[in-house]
């Protein structure tokens, strides 16, 4: 039996919940790792003051846009791919992946070098002040190096993770993740580089990621492969990835909008306000990449299944991936909820952080638990091509409901209202999604196979 046939088995007959599962852990532990890592960036970043580590949720905004890029072609050659392996189309799926690659390799050399020309007023535009800037720039500098490596890297995993091999792309992330950890001391203090060293170290790392990944490629231990001449262009290939990834380039872009407005808006409260906003964002995001990557383990298990026609396993897998990610994201907030003070002092032993940060956090992790709905539900919308409902869904999160949320909440309730507004943001969110998951898995046709 071939391997492309022992894949096709996998995805198609595994236990849904055996199968989620197994596909989620890779995802979940290289999440976990590459937040901590951001989170580790932080602490040691802090260290240098105030205006060092709200550079980093500066440069954390520009980072989030190279994301928007790789997740788009990633996610949208992804999908298109997997559904093309369900159908057993794999040369099909071979033209995707390879389109979805090269152009988000050109795409990052794009936007570094537009970047690299206009740093400066780049800088201010992603809500630095006067004070920041500095640390910003050099930390930045080396960011718009990696960043067509970091594009390209998040393409490749996303391919990888949707054919259902995120265990190989969990070896080169993970081996990038660790070596910046590692590398943060030792370019920072070491060699008294200061933040320049963070901006060094997260470069390295993201090269050394991206030759691993190719090289996976390269190497044929995957389905798809990738090549030049799979390159489609003309028969609308490149339009279609770009559509099918468009709520992923929506989510990351406007979510990098919003911290920029984010930041912006904290930053007339001083740095200490920047600085515990930036902190409050990793905090809640680490605990909230358990739930997504379980639901990025859904991913595949839809896409593949839908492909497939074996629409009974699409809805078990969803309902199955609700309920986990809920489960899991209770008991982490409820652990972090207890000791929210003490998680924002791990980052930055300032009194005034500290104070802005707690309630901030509090009240992002009670409303954490309404976001595994709408998640879930965005990705079985993206998963099974239903690209126009899942980029409306992902427009909502981060720009629909929290960009006038912000602003609105900040000219009326000052920081408070700052602090409140990703939260109702959330809960906003969470009742549009409820309607467009009752309708999808309504309409969606029954399958014999379970």
């Amino acid at each position: 039996m071939d391997n492309q046939t022992t894949q096709y088995i996998k995805m198609t007959e595994t236990p849904i919940p055996r199968l989620i599962l197994s596909l989620s852990v890779p995802t979940i532990i290289n999440m976990l790792v590459t937040n901590i890592y951001n989170l580790a960036d932080t602490a040691f970043v802090g260290r240098l003051g105030n205006s060092a580590s709200g550079a980093i949720g500066i440069v954390f905004g520009y980072m989030a846009i190279i994301q928007a890029v790789g997740f788009m072609f990633g996610q949208g050659g992804g999908s298109i791919s997997s559904r093309l392996l369900g159908a057993k189309e794999v040369d099909k799926a071979s033209q995707t992946a390879s389109t979805a690659f090269f152009f988000s390799l050109i795409a990052g050399f794009i936007i570094s070098l537009i970047s690299f020309i206009f740093i400066d007023p780049l800088i201010m535009a992603l809500g630095s002040t006067a004070t920041i800037a500095p640390y910003a720039k050099k930390y930045i500098m080396y960011v718009l190096i990696a960043s067509p490596f970091m594009a390209s890297s998040f393409t490749m995993n996303n391919i990888l993770r949707y054919e259902g091999k995120a265990a190989m792309g969990m070896v080169a992330l993970l081996t990038g993740s660790l070596l910046n950890i590692i590398g943060d001391p030792i370019f920072m203090f070491a060699l008294n580089m200061g933040v320049a060293g963070a901006g060094l170290s997260t470069c390295l790392s993201q090269i050394i990621s991206f030759i691993i990944l190719l090289s996976m490629f390269l190497r044929r231990k995957t389905t798809c492969v990738l090549s030049l001449n799979n390159i489609r262009i003309k028969d609308g290939s490149l339009l279609n990835i770009c559509a099918t990834g468009l709520p992923s380039l929506l989510r990351q872009g406007l979510g990098s909008i919003a911290t920029i407005i984010l930041n912006s808006y904290a930053g007339l409260w001083g740095d200490e306000a920047v600085a515990a906003m930036s902190i409050v964002s990793r905090v809640s995001f680490f605990i909230f990449s358990v739930a997504l990557g379980v639901g990025q383990g859904f991913q595949p298990v839809s896409a593949f299944n839908y492909g497939a026609g074996k629409f009974n396993r699409v809805r078990s897998g969803f309902k199955f991936t609700i309920t986990v990610g809920e489960s899991l994201m209770a008991v982490a907030i409820l652990i972090m909820y207890l000791k929210s003070g003490n998680v924002i002092g791990v980052f930055r032993n300032d009194p005034k952080v500290i104070e802005i940060g707690t309630r901030a956090l509090r009240l992002h992790l009670v409303s954490l638990l309404f976001l595994p709905l709408s998640m879930v539900t965005e990705m079985l919308y993206q998963s099974t091509g239903h690209s126009k409902g899942a980029s409306l869904l992902s427009s909502m999160r981060s720009g629909i409901f929290f960009i006038p949320t912000l602003i609105i909440l900040a000219n009326l309730r000052g920081l408070s209202g700052i602090q409140e507004a990703q939260p109702l943001a959330y809960l906003l969110t969470f009742f549009p999604s409820l309607v467009f998951c009752l309708k999808l898995l309504h309409d969606m046709p029954h399958s014999a196979d379970n």
